[in-house]
């Protein structure tokens, strides 16, 4: 495994800007946007939701989870890169909200869904960000599950100073949530997203998992995807299924959506991608 690394207060890491299609990027404002190589320019709202843009980390051969309880989560997948977790606090930055399901909720039991907590190195920078956005100090963690079943003491959900949704389409399990926490009855991602824009959210932000991402491409409600290309082959086996970006959904080949290239960074042997949805968009 890669040893992690451990950048001082006012270090950032430099990705280098290999290629950018226009209008992906605009000018750096900031130190956080200068090591980035500039500012990304996200969707809008659109179709009475907001705009949905993922972040993933996988393999070579696609694994974004080794789907044990010692090795659940991104870390084991980038290697605990610190590049990679400063693109997910550079996306967090921006974010009105954090949408994650309630398996990443559990994968993660010391994680909270901000800037700060995955990269405090630059907690201040990060902060100015939102402040120049006109943002909360920290995104909203929308939490979607179908069971309820989460644990109301994780300082993810009980943290006073996050504002937390917990969305169920079904009757729950009855928890006594923190006073920060608002429970929503929705009938699915797509009623969910309709409601986090009537409250008036722009940008949300899925870090996963493979099965609410799944439930995002079904209705079609992902614009655009983040990918860390980690230099490392987890592959598969009878015993050892591990989970790939994409769980629970198989398109058929006349259906498959296609995306469009939109950035490509380069840190050390990590690739970040990023690619837009785009219909008409078919392998050019």
């Amino acid at each position: 495994m890669a040893v992690a690394e451990h950048p001082t207060a006012l270090e950032l890491p430099h990705l280098d800007l290999l290629w950018a299609a226009p209008g992906a990027l605009g000018p750096a404002t900031d130190p956080v946007t200068e090591a980035y190589g500039g500012t990304p320019l996200f969707p809008s709202p659109h179709d009475g939701h907001p705009a949905v843009v993922a972040n993933f980390v996988s393999t070579l051969d696609g694994v974004v989870s080794y789907a044990t309880p010692e090795a659940a989560g991104g870390g084991e997948i980038s290697g605990f890169f610190a590049t990679d977790r400063f693109v997910m606090a550079l996306l967090r930055s921006h974010a009105d909200a954090v949408l994650i399901g309630a398996g990443t909720v559990r994968a993660a039991p010391d994680e909270r869904w901000t800037a700060a907590d995955v990269y405090p190195h630059a907690a201040d920078a990060f902060a100015a960000i939102r402040r120049a956005h006109e943002l909360p100090p920290q995104p909203g963690t929308v939490v979607m599950t179908s069971s309820g079943d989460l644990d109301p003491a994780h300082p993810g959900l009980s943290d006073p100073e996050i504002p937390v949704v917990v969305a169920h389409a079904a009757e729950t399990a009855d928890r006594q949530f923190a006073p920060n926490v608002e429970r929503l009855r929705v009938s699915g991602v797509a009623d969910l997203l309709t409601s986090l824009h009537a409250r008036g959210m722009r940008l949300v932000l899925c870090e996963g998992g493979p099965h609410l991402m799944a439930e995002l491409l079904h209705e079609g409600s992902v614009d655009e995807l983040f990918l860390t290309v980690a230099p490392q082959i987890a592959g598969r086996s009878g015993d050892r299924r591990r989970l790939a970006l994409v769980e629970g959904l198989a398109f058929d080949v006349a259906d498959a959506p296609w995306w469009e290239l939109r950035t490509i960074h380069r840190a050390g042997q990590h690739l970040f991608l990023r690619y837009a949805h785009n219909p008409t968009t078919r392998g050019d």
